[in-house]
């Protein structure tokens, strides 16, 4: 079994000031047999208890004094009752911990606990050993190091040679090396200082072998504590805190939270953080407006009198310092706080004059009559420094209002109705000014809120108007000129202006009407017509003017609406006044009706007649009156002749009394198939073409085509021109000067052996005396006379140029009169001034019975035939 060798020491500092709760120990009790419950007890209860996890505390605080420096721990089993204990000793922290815990604290041993045995072939228990207690260790320890920590030792050793080992993390794991062991002693010791921020605690596991590395004793666990040390200031999680709090804030407000950590452990003193105030600046209206809660960091105001308008902001430096504050043994830091007072509406606006005035001309809208100033003390451009302005009074029919500026917080009186001067000459208006927020609680609006504006209105010269606009009249139509009809006047508003209205016409579509210019008599000067193009509905509208003499003169229009009553004086007319039908009465009929200009009851019903001359209308026709508005027309003979027939049809109308009129139906017989339809060519003329109309568009026809035809010829002797244009060479020119560009490579000036002595004049040629006998070309002008031919005729060929030389060729081949040597053929006029003329009038001066044309042998197949007619000698 584990066994402790002596007491368990606890080293503490006085516990005069301490705290209850202070954690001294871990204890734990085990078997042999396998985990069981155990519940601790303490011999002390009233100072020190034990909770279920072996957790010592200090119940209360008291001084160490030696009848508190040793007490009991029982362990008991729940369920076989046994009961076990340790005893505690505490003493005092020394001033140099690590020394006074060296000096003050005996190696402990630790013993491999026996395992069972067997006795009569059964497992023998056992008395219960404590569980190994950890190792508590303090960080940041001076040395020397190596120090021991613990002896490690196993009964068995007494008989055999053992070897001891520990192994865990700072053992031969990460960190390793930490913890090191004599494998002959089993001394146990730490090689470092340790810290307890990187790793608080360490679990190592001893073993014991023999020389042979047989394992002798079960693996036993060794908790190492690493004991806090105050080697760590607190730190502000940030280093400028901000917070608001209202002006006028009751103390006890609270306004902010700040917070710091402490890197040491908080369950220990050398955690445990204290916060206070340092300093508060401005520290008007009291030097200490805020407090802080020392262990949660709460900042609160504990004074009254915060007021933005003269404090706007408060700095406070915040220290947190550990061991609870101790400033003798408590490492510290700071922070700084700023608190800024924001604003509630405790100013008012109060108004810079008690009085404003402002004018504005009568009949005038969306002006500024008056611009009212306020001040207010309350932050700007804030809902507590915005002002609102109402009118409390003397604006009962809501001609005004007023509209705040956003930046210079002003009330703009504004016009929203018209104003009459000669109704009202002056306003006085009541005005308050508010905030878009209420005020704060307990402040009333002063008098200074409340003005008042006075606005004169001005007189100016207004528009004169007609009433009532527009005036509607009715009258009959026919109306002759010069009849009066009405009167038309306009009233000045300006009643305190002496003018005088004169009046003009401004629209007047038919020309019908002229007004008086002084009194507004309005009379005619035609007839009035309610069919007129110029009447919609029956009414007739025309619109007037009345101006005054005022500064600037005014004007204002009026409109005469005349409701023209329909009389009887537009006698009915056929319609259609064209038709067509068939040269039997079977099977078509005309249907005609009436069109009048009238209206009801001087239009229809309709009654339809014809005339009695000439004798051949009632004798080839017949006409039905089908109904009040409708007539039908009909063959009243077997057969027609096809033709143009003007039938005259007497319409008379319903009015009182009745007009009749005789009307004229053009209608077109012809030729019908078996449905009615005409189908002979003179269906134009039936339609409405005579005779010289179609005569006018067959000239049209003739014209367009003549236009045709000399605009295509005029093209072709265009393109002629064009063509004999590219071919020419101007007179003016020396032919030989001309170079043409046909885009091909050659060789050059070398290459361009060109003979032009046939183009020069014929004057400047060389003799053909002087020249070699028989050096001369097969087509050259031999020096024997010739016969004289007729020239042929060489037009212009407008098509393609190898075309036109290929038939040049052919036609030269086969006309016999063209001697071989005449090669050289016009192809198109070469211009004037030249002395040669054309190279095809070239021949032979003297006489052919001269000439030798036995080498026309010698030119092969194509001149044989000449040769035989010219080499046969005489023949």
């Amino acid at each position: 079994m584990f066994l402790l060798k002596g007491y368990v020491c606890i080293f503490m500092e006085k516990l005069k000031n301490r705290a209850e709760s202070y954690i001294f120990l871990s204890v734990k009790f085990s078997n042999c047999n396998g985990k069981r419950k155990v519940q601790y007890e303490s011999s002390e209860p009233a100072d020190f208890k034990v909770d279920a996890d072996g957790m010592v505390y200090a119940v209360r605080s008291f001084p160490l004094s030696s009848e508190h420096s040793k007490f009991l721990i029982y362990a008991q089993d729940k369920e076989t009752q046994e009961k076990w204990q340790v005893a505690v000793k505490l003493s005092l922290k020394p001033a140099l911990p690590e020394d006074s815990v060296k000096e003050s604290r005996e190696i402990e041993e630790i013993v491999f606990p026996r395992q069972l045995t067997k006795h009569n072939g059964y497992l023998q228990r056992q008395k219960r050993d404590w569980v190994i207690p950890p190792i508590n260790l303090p960080e940041n320890s001076r040395g020397p190091f190596p120090q021991e920590l613990v002896r490690i030792r196993s009964d068995r050793d007494k008989n055999l040679s053992l070897r001891y080992s520990v192994t865990g993390p700072g053992a031969d794991q990460p960190p390793t090396g930490i913890f090191i062991i004599n494998p002959i002693s089993g001394q146990l010791s730490v090689t470092k200082p340790l810290d307890r921020e990187l790793i608080a605690r360490f679990h190592l596991r001893a073993h014991a072998v023999d020389i042979n590395g047989n394992q002798v004793e079960n693996p036993i666990d060794i908790v190492i504590n690493v004991i806090d040390m105050n080697d760590n200031r607190p730190e502000f999680l940030h280093q400028v805190w901000n917070g608001t709090v209202p002006e006028g804030s009751k103390p006890g407000t609270y306004v902010m939270t700040v917070t710091a950590i402490d890197a040491d452990d908080p369950n220990a003193l050398n955690g445990m953080l204290r916060y206070r105030i340092l300093s508060q600046a401005p520290s008007s209206p009291s030097p200490n407006m805020f407090t802080i809660n020392n262990e949660t960091g709460d900042i609160i105001t504990v004074a009254a009198g915060l007021d933005r308008e003269k404090v706007q902001q408060y700095t406070l430096i915040i220290q947190a310092t550990d061991m609870e504050g101790n400033p003798t043994y408590g490492l510290s830091n700071t922070a700084t706080a700023v608190i800024t007072v924001t604003d509630v509406n405790d100013n008012p606006p109060e108004f810079t004059a008690m009085t404003f005035y402002g004018e504005v001309p009568e009949n005038r809208v969306d002006i500024i009559v008056a611009n009212l100033t306020v001040t207010d003390k309350d932050q700007p451009h804030t809902p507590a420094w915005n002002a609102i302005y109402r009118i409390s009074g003397g604006d009962p029919a809501g001609r005004f209002a007023i509209q705040t500026d956003p930046n210079s917080n002003d009330g703009l009186v504004t016009v929203v109705k018209p104003i009459d001067f000669e109704t009202n000459r002056m306003y006085v208006l009541t005005v308050a000014a508010e905030n878009q927020v209420p005020l704060a609680k307990g402040i009333q609006h002063p008098p200074q809120s409340t003005a008042t504006v006075s606005v004169t209105v001005i007189d100016v010269n207004e528009n004169p108007y007609f009433a009532p606009n527009p005036k509607i009249i009715r009258q009959e139509e026919g109306l002759h000129a010069g009849t009066m009809l009405t009167t038309f006047t306009a009233q000045d508003p300006d009643r305190y202006m002496q003018q005088n209205i004169r009046y003009t016409k401004l629209s007047d579509p038919a020309n019908w009407l002229k007004i008086d210019p002084v009194n507004g008599q309005i009379t005619t000067i035609a007839v009035l017509d309610r069919e007129s193009p110029n009447v919609k509905n029956n009414i007739y509208n025309a619109t007037f003017l009345a101006s005054d003499n005022g500064i600037p003169p005014m004007s204002g229009t009026g409109t005469l609406q005349i409701y023209l009553l329909d009389i009887n004086d537009n006698a009915p007319q056929v319609l259609p006044q064209e038709a067509e039908t068939c040269e039997t009465p079977d099977p078509n009929s005309i249907n005609i009706t009436a069109l009048d200009y009238d209206i009801d009851p001087n239009a229809g019903p309709f009654a339809f007649d014809l005339p009695l001359s000439p004798v051949t209308i009632k004798r080839n026709w017949t006409i039905t009156r089908l109904n009040g508005d409708f007539a039908q027309l009909n063959l009243k003979i077997k057969f027609l002749e096809a033709g143009i027939y003007e039938v005259p049809i007497i319409i008379t109308d319903s009015g009182n009394p009745p007009k009749s009129n005789i009307s004229i139906l053009r209608v077109k017989v012809c030729q019908c198939d078996s449905n009615g339809d005409c189908t002979d060519v003179d269906r134009i003329v039936g339609a409405g073409l005579g005779t010289g109309a179609i005569i006018a568009i067959l000239l049209c026809i003739i014209i367009l085509l003549i236009l045709v035809l000399m605009f295509v010829v005029w093209m072709k002797r265009r393109d002629k021109e064009r063509q004999a244009k590219q071919l020419l060479i101007d007179p003016e020119d020396d032919v030989r000067d001309n170079i043409l560009k046909y885009d091909e490579e050659g060789g050059g000036e070398e290459d361009q052996d060109y003979d032009l002595s046939q183009l020069q004049q014929p004057d400047t040629v060389e003799p053909d005396a002087i020249k070699p006998v028989g050096i001369r070309r097969l087509d050259e002008r031999p020096i024997h006379a010739e016969p004289q031919y007729p020239v042929r005729s060489a037009a212009p060929h407008p098509g393609d140029i190898g075309d036109f030389i290929n038939e040049g060729l052919k036609a030269a081949d086969n006309d016999p009169t063209a001697p071989p040597y005449d090669s050289l053929l016009v192809f198109d006029y070469e211009g004037s001034g030249s002395t040669a003329g054309s190279l095809s009038s070239l021949n032979s001066s003297s006489s052919g019975g001269d000439q030798d044309y036995d080498y026309l042998n010698d030119w092969g197949p194509r001149f044989k035939k000449l040769a035989d007619m010219y080499g046969g000698g005489d023949d």
